[in-house]
């Protein structure tokens, strides 16, 4: 089953009774809030120029839909819907009562200055952490603009044979997931990571993935303000928990 498919079976039962309280598409991420006062983040696509201004066919629309609704956004063509859906299942997730680890994500994966890392988006501050360790580092990209990055089609190579893995979960929102598990075989570990990371290892148990590092909104209504206004990870950090689960 792929991973959208697997996040609607798993969300479904936490969406029951509730229903759509806000929802924002700021710049860098989009926010869910549903009627238990819980959120959910989930990282905003790039909006292709499509002729029109209006990006959501159901803008205006959202706020009383049912959560189960949204949820099965997460299969949708549209970019900016499965952003939303993914934003959703991210909220109810956020219900559920789990053993999380606190330890820095990067930490957790113990790296090896033999690990040969491969990295699938490009994390910026996590770059020097890796270097630190002396191991080989690749990062995946599609911006070709950005430093020391490869394409896709070297990089889906890299990935095959990495040693650890470190992959976005924007991959979900853009469709891009299912074709990244796919390749992954000899891998020691395998990491997603970012604040759009649905924190729920029933979703990704047999997939290769070891360990899902995401954030849980903290502090929602100052949240939605930074998202409103065009804030990115770095200004939403202290509205947020980072945590990390393993994946057994």
């Amino acid at each position: 089953m792929k991973i959208a498919e697997n996040l609607i079976e798993r969300g479904r039962p936490l969406s029951r009774g509730r229903t759509i309280t806000d929802v924002r598409l700021g710049l860098g991420y989009t926010i869910v809030e549903i009627s238990d006062g819980s959120a959910g983040l989930a990282w905003t696509p790039d909006k292709k120029q499509s002729g029109s201004c209006t990006h959501l066919r159901l803008a205006g629309c959202l706020l009383g839909m049912e959560a189960a609704e949204l949820l099965t956004w997460l299969a949708s063509e549209n970019f900016l819907e499965r952003a939303i859906g993914l934003a959703t299942f991210n909220a109810l997730n956020s219900t559920v009562d789990r053993e999380l680890l606190e330890e820095e994500a990067i930490s957790l994966l113990k790296l090896k200055n033999t690990d040969h890392v491969v990295m699938v988006g490009y994390f910026a501050p996590l770059i020097p952490k890796i270097k630190a360790t002396s191991c080989q580092l690749t990062v995946i990209e599609l911006d070709g603009e950005k430093p020391g990055v490869i394409g896709v089609g070297p990089g889906m190579t890299a990935l095959a044979a990495c040693d650890v893995a470190i992959i976005t979960s924007t991959s979900i929102i853009n469709n891009t997931i299912d074709g990244l598990l796919a390749v992954l075989s000899g891998h020691r570990a395998a990491v997603m990571i970012g604040p759009s990371t649905p924190v729920c290892p029933e979703v990704f148990a047999g997939t290769g993935i070891s360990q899902l590092s995401g954030a849980y909104v903290v502090d929602v209504d100052k949240a939605k303000i930074i998202v409103s206004q065009g804030g990115g990870t770095m200004l939403l950090k202290k509205t947020l928990r980072f945590s990390s689960v393993q994946v057994t």
